[in-house]
């Protein structure tokens, strides 16, 4: 062979090995995360899932790349996002940010793994066959929080015991709106309070909704569980704080806000956990075999700067059953 040529098949072998190399580079998994919430009052979750992921040799960027899909409150938006990431032939599909969001992956595909979060109960809502043994193609965590709102009623009736009446706002779109409105109606009659019921659908109802159980002199208020309305606490702390409303709500989020009191799941420890379940399918893990987890441990957060601007005082009782107290 003619030197010359010789020359020619080496530079075309040292041009073809790079190009060759990076073809066989490694596929990085995608997961698509589907939430019915906004990212900015959320961020802090998304860190969770992070490092729930981290915890089983996932990092974002490096060893997996997220598709995040924000509804930003809309739910009627989900079933569309959901749809979007099934074909982008995500991987996993993470449903967070209420129930609604696990029914839209759930009705987006049958085969791509799906991990939530949801309030209610995913066997009597068709999401799953069991809780130990899921089926299907979806598993995750269930919160339970329709069980906890008479538990928040007795709560804040031990905090301002001389209130004859307690509100419940309920969001009149939520699934579950019946039966939270049966689990605090039980919490009344043991606390034997008059309960005050207040629904909303839309943004407008809320100036409405609040000068009604004013009006019907409620002495406290229980802010039920929803998506809804976790998506808009900002608000809502504002418009109790304006009327002096002693409200109690469901996550530390709105405690954190202004709020002055919640008993709930720490929701950065669900979503590690979701994180944890997201990795552990990336690793070949079936979801069908991966048990719905529920949460082992409620917490109280007391806002002792809300107490004081409402004018009243923690019980001690209470204080030393808190698991943080904002100063």
């Amino acid at each position: 062979m003619k030197r010359r040529n010789v020359n020619v098949l080496l530079g075309s072998a040292a041009i073809a090995w790079p190009l060759a190399a990076r073809s066989q580079q490694p596929v990085v998994p995608v997961i698509g995360f589907l939430s019915g919430a906004s990212p900015g009052p959320f961020g802090h979750l998304v860190a969770g899932f992070n490092q729930g992921l981290s915890e089983t040799g996932f990092v974002e960027g490096r060893d997996v790349a997220v598709e995040y899909r924000w509804a930003e409150g809309h739910p009627d938006r989900l079933s569309e996002l959901a749809k979007d990431l099934v074909r982008r032939q995500v991987a996993v599909l993470v449903a967070t940010g209420g129930d609604l969001s696990a029914r839209a992956a759930k009705a987006a595909t049958s085969t791509i793994p799906i991990v939530f979060s949801a309030g209610g109960d995913p066997v009597a809502s068709g999401l799953v066959e069991s809780l130990s043994r899921p089926g299907g193609n979806l598993t995750g965590l269930s919160m339970f929080t329709v069980l906890l709102e008479a538990k928040r009623l007795g709560l804040l009736h031990e905090l301002v015991p001389s209130a004859a009446a307690i509100a419940v706002l309920i969001d009149s779109n939520n699934t579950r709106a019946e039966a939270l409105v049966k689990d605090v109606e039980e919490g009344a009659r043991r606390a034997g309070v008059r309960l005050i019921t207040v629904s909303t659908a839309a943004d407008s109802d809320f100036e409405a909704a609040f000068a009604s159980l004013v009006q019907q002199r409620a002495g406290a208020l229980v802010v039920s569980n929803s998506p809804f309305f976790n998506n808009r606490r900002d608000r809502i702390v504002a418009l109790a704080a304006r009327h002096k409303i002693p409200a109690i709500y469901e996550f530390r989020e709105f405690a954190t806000a202004g709020g002055l009191m919640s008993y709930g799941t720490n929701l950065v420890e669900v979503y590690r956990r979701i994180g944890v379940y997201t990795g552990r399918i990336l690793k070949g893990a079936k979801a069908s075999d991966l048990p719905v987890l529920q949460p082992t441990k409620f917490e109280l957060v007391v806002n002792l700067k809300t107490a004081k601007a409402l004018g009243i005082t923690i019980p001690q009782s209470l204080l030393l059953r808190a698991d943080e107290v904002i100063q």
